[in-house]
């Protein structure tokens, strides 16, 4: 067993049935590979909101762009009946820790302007690494 280099790594093995080209670089074995899981949760006040079908449009909106535009998870968290709040969460998978830190700005800025344009804001966003 190959020991975490970060804590909250997640280290997956598969078994080779042929030997190929890596199995020769490393010695026929099980190959280990390094994950590293990314989660973002966005928090939304969305003033304009009058309804829930209000809430739920701009939510809708804000998950659908983030599909599009990243190669990301997007999620509501806790769907409540509160028509100006909501909680988006956002998960990413990587070999880079460098990649994934890089890429959970780039969702929340991204996330910030289709929200200011939908007119909601981000009130607070948590970003962590497993």
């Amino acid at each position: 067993m190959v020991a975490a280099r970060f804590p909250g790594e997640l280290r997956v093995h598969t078994q080779v049935s042929a030997p190929t080209q890596w199995d020769r670089l490393l010695n026929y074995g099980l190959r280990y590979e390094l994950l590293m899981i990314a989660s973002l949760i966005l928090e939304l006040r969305i003033e304009a909101a009058r309804s829930l079908k209000d809430k739920r449009q701009v939510v809708r909106s804000v998950k659908d762009r983030l599909r599009a535009s990243f190669n990301v998870s997007v999620a509501e968290l806790d769907p409540s009946n509160l028509w100006n709040q909501a909680s988006i969460g956002v998960v990413a998978i990587s070999h880079s820790r460098d990649y994934l830190e890089g890429l959970m700005k780039n969702v929340e800025r991204a996330a910030t302007r289709i929200a200011n344009n939908h007119g909601a804001e981000i009130t607070d966003s948590f970003v962590e690494f497993l």
